[in-house]
Order: structure tokens, then C-alpha cells, then sequence
């Protein structure tokens, strides 16, 4: 497993096998070395050796726990942030969680008698899940990983093809928390842990929430900051913060620069704490989707050391196999962020900071304007009879198709005709192949509910549970807020995230969120909607927090997509690919698709009746499927 795993840590390995104390255990990791480069080797144990941790990810916070722990009588025997780890759960137990500021999966042993009477290990993720932790039980035990190649890799993860999670994967175009595309293999959500008792055998230990910024002590502030102009100040502090404590590192560090408002922000304040920092950008010459002209203007003005990546269709189709073979699971996005990992590796970088989150808590997205429409359609809805709706429903789609996009009249006819097939109206918004007609073209979908104990603690993990409760936290928010927190916990832990980590370490590079600080997620999220928004302005908190640091072209720009420009590619220099693929639907796919389907949607593609998304996530899709089932 750990083997599979050499990309994501080729500095050095460290393994707990054979310990007497825990029979039946064995724990593996690879790493990364970013922070204490010499002593810094895992796992890393107590003083008295009956505490042990294995980590993947980064605190942030660590210097000050530190401390902390030092005054409490703890002592250390590395600089690294990885043995803070076995001090706090010395100290505070589980509650250790709360005064973790990172990013991280940890899997932490204690072997003291005192605390139980069997071994424990203990599962842990971050708040928004930017690093990953997958498990599965089987009659052999229980396993898990950062990837999912790696439980198939050491033989603990069949290869048959989840129905559940296909579904998930062709509605939404990713897979959603916590399933993934294998029977049985689990991804531990974010903000949820797990305890077990070593061996675990008869059953498969339950996840539990220990993160909701719902609940978060910000949330529960009555002194929160209610205008508009008090959040932008305190925001612009958070933010600093955030970027500064981002940079810590033993080793160089760079960013990833568009032109978006989002990584400009990044830029200009990683800028003024480290000069000369390296910036990347992916170009597209001749294109309109080429952002290198606007992203060299910040880059001069903020003052980084420029790099561009110019791609054309030819490289693409040549790198194309090695890019979607480091998606750990299939995924319409991330190509774009493989080759911008690429090349900041290629320059000898081992961290990069990024901009993900800023669509999610600032409200850049379409979604945020989309949902309360097809709410509004959906109340409708309700109060027509089944068959005047769809007879309605053809004069629907035009209307929407002729003011945008067919694909936006399929999801609107969707949430019209099926208004109580999915949980929040916010899912029909991000839809692939809407539920109804367009999904079952595909494929005979399976939507299984989730299971709950009388504890309210989910026995069986499906997605749609996930769903289900994104959509009870989003109903305790208003207007923005909500729509916020279910882009965070859906597209953004199951789409953005999972393929940032994944194509990044496939370049034994780390990238960092700072945007998704805990500190600063939970004060937006807290928020009240007139603090958060301003009529016109798009992104106006984050706009008003760091206007005065950029260009005003920057500022004034309209909202651009971060992608490749495949509605080109595909008709030109990659439609060979997609139709070969599309003529011989892979053993381990083909008995759950309907191969008719697969073919209409590639049709509609090329007669210019829907976008580039639909055949490419199929695409991917197979081809993942070609390479491990």
C-alpha cells in the first residue's frame, strides 16, 4: 500500500509493524518532508513510546500548541508539527481536535491500558476535508488510506463497480462523499472521526462528526459583526493571517495565480510577507480562455517572480493518459490543476497556495443566483398535477434554453417535473445528467437511503444521506450562507478538493487552501447576509477586504472559470480519443451503462446541443474504470 503510494512521499517512509502491544496492526506512511526535514520521521511516538502517530498534512498552528504543551510539562524531541499530535491527545483526548489549525488525515495509536482495555486507533480528518482518508472492512480487517489505489493496491478493496456511486458520479460529475466508485471503500467525510479498538474484525467502526460551522464558536457569538464594512476590516486581518501562517515552510513556496480576484488576493498578500515569490500560470495562446495576460499584470504589480505554462491541444493529447491517471477517483475537473502542479514542481517547488474556497464563501458562483430560482420553481411545482407539468414542460425548456443553455433547461425541467427528488434545490443547480430522463438514459440509478441508529449516527454511509444533511445544515442558514455551505460540503469536498490533492501529489506536491482557514471559514460562515453581500458587486466582501491592494481591472472583471478550453479540444485534437473510447465501453463499466446513451450524449455534443462536461466526464469515467476495475 505504501508503494502505491511513493508519489505522494517520496522523502521517506516510516512503518509500525509487529508491535507486540497491538496484534493484528500494522500502520504505513510516505512522506513529504515540508517541516522539520531532518528529525521529522513518522511515525512519530511520546516520550514513554505508547502514543504513536502516522499524519498526512500540515498545522498551521503548531508552533504555538507547542508551547502550550511545553508549559503543561510535555517534552519534544523534533521541531516537526507531527508530534504536537501525540502531546494533545495526551492532553485533551479527542477534544485535541478543536485546537488543530491545518490541514490533515492522522490515524493516532494508543496503547495505554489506562485509557482502554484494547489498543485504540484513532481516524481523524480536517474540517473541509482538503486531505483525504478512505477505509474499508473486509473479512481480512479493516483498512485505510489516503487513496484508494493504495486499499486496492494492498488487496483490500474489491473491484466492482459501486451502482450507488455511479449514479452519484453521472448526476454531479464527481463522486460524493462518503462513497466512492468501489463497493465497500468509504472516504471518512470531512469533519468526522473514528474510533476502533485493535484488532477490529466483526464490524466497521462509525464515523462522527466533530466540525459544523453551524455550531462553531463563531456561530454562537451574539457580538458577530453585522455590517458590511466592519466585516471587510476584520476580514482583511483574517486573511493576512491566514496567508502568513500558510507560508510557513522549511522549503520554497509558491502560489497559483489567475486572473481572478481569489488567488490576486493570495498573491498580493503572500507577496508583501515573502519577496519574490513564485507565481504559475497555465495559458491557452490564441484562445479566449488564455488568462496569462491579466495574471502577468497582477504578477508585476504584486511582484512575484512570473512563470508561464503555455498548453495547446498537441500537449494535451500527448499527457492526456498521464493526467487522468492520477485522478484517484474519476472527476469531469482537475486536469487544469495537474499541469499548474506540474510545473510548479518542475521548478523545484514542494508547496503551492492556491484559491479554492473563495467561490464557496464569497459567493462566486452561479449557483448562488440559480438556487433561489429553481426554488421558486419548485414551489410552484407543488401546486401543479403531475400531468399538466409535463405538458408544461417542453414550453419550460425553451423559454430557459433560449435565456441560456440547454443544459440549464434540462436541470430546470428537472427540478419541474421530479421537485422532490433531491434534497435542496441547490442539487438540481449542480447537476451533470439530471435526475429523470437524462440519468436514466444513462443508466438504471440507485438512490439508497441512508441508515441511522437510534444515536443518530448513520450505519450504512451512502451519499445520499451526505446530501441529506448538508441540506439540514444549509436550512438552519439564510440566503447566501446557505448556499455556501452546501457548495462547500458537496462540490467543494467532493470535486475540488479530492482532485487538487490527487493531481498535486501525484506530483509529490502539497497544496495549500488558506482561504479555507478555520478561523476565517467560520467568521464568514457566521455572518449575516447583510455583512456578506452587496447589491451588484460580485464577491463584494472579499472585494471591499483587499480592494486596495490590486488593479481595478481586476476588481472590475466579470466572474471567469478556471478550465482548459475543451469545447475546442474535443471537437479538434482530442475527438479521436473520446470517440475510441466511446466505441469500446470498458468491461468493468459497461454491464452498469447504457452504451445508446453514452453515444447520444457524444452526439448532442457534437450538434452543438450541450457542452463539453457531459462526454468528457463520461471519458474519464471509463478510462478510470479501463485502469482498475
Amino acid at each position: 500500500m505504501a508503494a502505491a503510494m511513493q508519489h505522494r512521499g517520496p522523502d521517506d517512509d516510516g512503518f509500525l509493524l509487529n508491535d507486540g502491544r497491538a496484534p493484528g496492526l500494522a500502520l504505513g506512511m510516505r512522506r513529504l518532508s515540508i517541516i522539520d526535514l531532518k528529525t521529522g520521521h513518522q511515525p512519530v511516538w511520546n516520550e514513554t513510546r505508547d502514543v504513536a502517530v502516522i499524519f498526512n498534512g500540515e498545522l498551521y498552528n503548531y508552533r504555538e500548541l507547542r508551547e502550550r504543551l511545553v508549559l503543561s510539562g510535555h517534552r519534544f524531541s523534533t521541531q516537526s508539527d507531527t508530534e504536537i499530535l501525540v502531546h494533545a491527545w495526551e492532553e485533551w483526548g479527542e477534544d485535541c481536535l478543536d485546537e488543530l489549525r491545518g490541514m490533515f488525515a492522522l490515524a493516532l495509536l494508543d496503547l495505554r491500558k489506562r485509557y482502554a482495555t484494547a489498543p485504540l486507533l484513532f481516524l481523524a480528518r480536517d474540517p473541509l476535508g482538503i486531505k483525504p482518508l478512505y477505509y474499508t472492512q473486509t473479512s481480512e480487517g479493516f483498512a485505510f488510506s489516503s487513496e484508494v489505489r493504495a486499499l486496492v493496491a494492498g488487496k483490500m478493496a474489491s473491484k466492482q463497480l459501486s451502482q450507488d456511486a455511479l449514479t452519484a458520479y453521472l448526476l454531479f460529475g464527481s463522486v460524493s462523499e462518503p462513497v466512492t466508485l468501489l463497493e465497500g471503500v468509504f472516504s471518512l467525510p470531512p469533519g468526522h472521526r473514528m474510533l476502533l479498538y485493535v484488532p477490529e474484525r466483526r464490524r466497521t467502526p462509525r464515523a462522527r462528526a466533530w466540525w459544523d460551522a453551524t455550531r462553531s464558536p463563531a456561530a454562537k457569538d451574539g457580538r458577530v459583526t453585522r455590517d458590511f464594512s466592519s466585516a471587510a476590516k476584520h476580514l482583511r486581518s483574517l486573511l493576512q493571517d491566514a496567508v502568513r501562517a500558510h507560508l510557513i515552510a522549511d522549503v520554497p513556496v509558491g502560489l497559483f495565480l489567475s486572473s481572478g480576484l481569489d488567488s490576486s488576493a493570495i498573491a498580493a498578500l503572500g507577496a508583501r510577507e515573502r519577496a519574490g515569490i513564485c507565481s504559475f500560470t497555465v495559458s491557452f495562446p490564441g484562445t479566449a480562455y488564455d488568462e496569462a495576460p491579466l495574471a502577468r499584470s497582477i504578477a508585476k504589480h504584486c511582484g512575484t517572480q512570473h512563470r508561464e505554462v503555455p498548453l495547446e491541444g498537441d500537449a494535451i493529447v500527448s499527457r492526456l493518459d498521464e493526467a487522468v491517471s492520477t485522478l484517484d477517483q474519476p472527476s469531469m475537473d482537475g486536469i487544469n490543476t495537474y499541469f499548474v502542479s506540474w510545473a510548479a514542481r518542475e521548478a523545484g517547488l514542494k508547496v503551492a497556495l492556491s484559491g479554492i474556497g473563495g467561490d464557496e464563501l464569497f459567493g462566486g458562483y452561479a449557483t448562488f443566483a440559480d438556487t433561489p430560482r429553481i426554488l421558486r420553481l419548485i414551489r410552484m411545482a407543488w401546486f401543479v398535477p403531475a400531468p399538466l407539468r409535463k405538458a408544461v414542460a417542453p414550453l419550460l425548456g425553451a423559454v430557459i434554453a433560449g435565456r441560456s443553455s440547454p443544459d440549464a433547461a434540462r436541470k430546470a425541467i428537472a427540478a419541474w417535473l421530479l421537485p422532490d427528488a433531491l434534497p435542496h434545490p441547490y442539487y438540481f443547480t449542480r447537476a451533470l445528467f439530471p435526475v429523470g430522463t437524462e440519468l436514466s438514459r444513462l443508466m438504471e440509478p440507485r438512490f439508497r437511503p441512508s441508515s441511522v441508529a437510534a444515536d443518530g449516527v448513520t450505519l450504512e454511509p451512502t451519499w445520499v444521506g451526505w446530501l441529506e444533511r448538508a441540506a439540514d445544515g444549509a436550512r438552519k442558514l439564510e440566503g447566501m450562507g446557505s448556499v455556501s455551505w452546501l457548495e462547500m460540503r458537496c462540490y467543494m469536498a467532493s470535486t475540488l478538493l479530492r482532485d487538487t490533492d490527487s493531481v498535486s501529489m501525484a506530483h509529490s506536491l502539497e497544496v495549500r487552501v488558506p482561504l479555507l482557514d478555520t478561523p476565517l471559514v467560520e467568521f464568514v460562515g457566521a455572518l449575516p447576509e447583510a455583512a456578506r453581500r452587496r447589491d451588484g458587486t460580485a464577491k463584494a466582501l472579499l472585494n471591499e477586504a483587499i480592494g486596495d491592494l490590486l488593479p481595478k481591472e481586476i476588481l472590475a472583471q466579470k466572474k471567469r472559470t478556471f478550465t482548459l478550453p475543451w469545447e475546442q479540444w474535443l471537437r479538434g485534437p482530442l475527438r479521436k480519443r473520446l470517440e475510441a473510447s466511446f466505441a469500446e465501453i470498458t468491461p468493468g463499466l459497461a454491464p452498469h451503462v447504457h452504451t445508446d446513451g453514452v453515444r447520444e450524449v457524444w452526439a448532442a455534443f457534437l450538434a452543438g446541443k450541450t457542452s463539453w462536461s457531459r462526454p468528457w466526464s463520461i471519458y474519464a469515467l471509463n478510462e478510470w474504470c479501463r485502469r482498475h476495475l
